[in-house]
């Protein structure tokens, strides 16, 4: 499914993504944490040691289907494509021998959502946030931001932000992260695809610049995926 700028002026989205928007820059890349948790509470501890400390995840608030978890998964996509499932709210990361580290997802609302197949072009630790001209025309509160918002967890990009592209153009969709655990499952964002901190911070570990990835808008898509109804177990 070609995304190209002319579907972004006649559907709007491109000023519908405006909360997804931020500075360019150079990408970081890190190696994969070092060991795997093996219980979601171990998951979604605190991250203390973080530039802007994180608390540990509500899991009241984040449903058990959404948390991060190894699935079994039969895909043609190579190891290390990322495949955003819209509609059942899942994000896999295709790993080696027919599996896939799976995450819950908060998802755009109708109207400003996207699909396709692009890269990842770079990513960012502790992202800046910069809203656009036409966001703060819209909401004139936002002028204090118009040079950028500083990194903290009170940012809408969170911990983390993977910035996607297609031919080589910025979409200005982003994969990003939140401390509202209570969104993931739901259709909120301007567009973006999030990830509660914790998560978006394993993905980063995990994911590399020039990743394919593939957003699936509808379940008639065939993109040549398909999870098995068993899990590996939690990670």
């Amino acid at each position: 499914m070609p995304i190209t700028r002319r579907i972004f002026l006649l559907s709007g989205i491109g000023a519908a993504l405006s909360a997804c928007v931020q500075d360019d820059g150079e990408g970081i890349t890190a190696e994969p944490t070092g060991s795997d948790p093996t219980t979601f509470a171990s998951s979604y501890g605190a991250l203390p040691n973080e530039q802007f400390p994180i608390p540990a995840v509500d899991l009241k608030k984040l449903k058990p289907k959404y948390r991060r978890r190894i699935v079994d998964f039969q895909t043609a996509e190579i190891p290390g494509t990322i495949i955003v499932d819209t509609p059942s709210r899942y994000l896999y990361l295709v790993l080696e021998n027919g599996q896939a580290m799976r995450y819950g997802v908060g998802i755009g609302r109708d109207g400003f959502t996207w699909g396709g197949r692009g890269r990842i072009q770079y990513k960012r630790a502790w992202p800046r946030w910069t809203p656009p001209s036409e966001m703060i025309d819209r909401q004139p509160e936002l002028e204090k931001y118009r040079n950028g918002m500083e990194p903290g967890l009170d940012n809408p990009l969170g911990a983390r932000a993977l910035y996607i592209f297609q031919n080589g153009q910025d979409t200005l969709y982003r994969l990003h992260g939140t401390q509202d655990a209570s969104t993931i499952g739901k259709a909120v964002s301007s567009g973006c695809v999030r990830l509660v901190n914790q998560d978006v911070i394993d993905l980063f570990n995990r994911a590399r610049p020039g990743a394919s990835i593939i957003v699936r808008q509808s379940r008639g898509e065939d993109i040549a995926q398909k999870e098995s109804h068993q899990t590996v177990g939690a990670i």
